[in-house]
């Protein structure tokens, strides 16, 4: 039996279409962003970096859209409730005083690109990984930068964009690959010289920096030429000072790669605990020879 579409009665449509046409966007933009979302992931001609930021493009850019589009749909109705709600709207600027300062933010980050998803960050005391930015916040996967590690440390901090306005960013992303890494060993003044310990880890750091030291030299040129600054390296420096609570402090830097950074560091510092005991018990077989005669 053919259906009369003439007997249908679509004045609920019509009485409500501004709610039929929301319905319609929602699932046409969940549709069009599932099967971008799954083009992107699996195209295998993009690195996993790309496809992470063509996500999160992709996400705020339907995002945008479907907030435009509820106030194209909406758009009489807004006119309608405009006049009423003038009294309000310093109050409501007051309250939402923090959320309108993320949009900013959101639109200062947009526009100075201080970084972008993959990039590691400090900004105000948070530093880390950017695995995700939307108009509210950035999120990180936090580094252990101060302590020398560069490892994930497991935890997420979620910064709201608002911090972009008042503390400046810092993108640390050249340090994903290689890092001028220092550190320090300090011991109680005593008899062993530490400047004849010094050429011996000069000589262990060129050792274990070989098979990268080409590549160190390149990659160093290449950050001084894109940042146009001098930054030390790529060549090992080793600093001996003292403390008024008397320590000698025997500082080394090196411009290595980041994964290797914490294993060479706990090379250097056995090789100096090995040749400072030697020296230590040089001397002191010296001193009871001189007691004993």
């Amino acid at each position: 039996m053919p259906f009369d579409f003439s007997q249908w009665d679509l004045s609920i449509i019509t009485d409500h279409v501004e709610l039929v046409l929301t319905l319609a966007l929602i699932l046409l933009v969940y549709l069009i962003r599932r099967y971008t979302k799954r083009a992107i992931r699996l195209n295998q001609h993009i690195d996993h970096d790309k496809k992470r930021q063509r996500i999160n493009a992709a996400d705020n850019s339907f995002n945008f859209l479907f907030v435009v589009g509820l106030i194209l749909i909406w758009s009489s109705e807004l006119q309608n409730i405009a006049i009423s709600i003038a009294a309000f709207m310093v109050a409501l600027v007051i309250a939402t005083k923090e959320f309108i300062a993320c949009i900013v933010g959101a639109f200062y980050r947009a526009s100075t690109r201080p970084y972008q998803v993959g990039d590691w960050i400090k900004v105000a005391n948070f530093e880390g990984e950017v695995t995700d930015s939307d108009w509210l916040s950035t999120t990180l996967f936090e580094v252990d930068l101060k302590g020398g590690s560069y490892a994930y440390t497991g935890r997420t901090t979620v910064v709201p964009n608002s911090v972009l306005l008042v503390h400046t960013v810092q993108n640390l992303n050249y340090m994903r690959r290689y890092v001028t890494h220092s550190f320090s060993i300090s011991r109680h003044s005593d008899e062993v010289n530490l400047f004849e310990i010094k050429e011996h880890i000069l000589s262990k750091l060129r050792e274990y920096s070989e098979h990268f030291h080409e590549v160190a030299i390149r990659y160093n040129s290449l950050i001084e030429k894109r940042l146009d600054i001098n930054i030390s390296g790529p060549e090992p420096r080793v600093r001996i000072t003292t403390t008024p609570e008397g320590f000698n402090i025997f500082t080394v830097s090196l411009f290595c790669p980041t994964d290797e950074a914490v294993e060479i560091e706990q090379k250097v510092t056995e090789d100096f605990m090995r040749f400072w005991f030697d020296k230590r018990q040089e001397f002191l077989m010296q001193k009871a020879n001189q007691e004993a005669s």
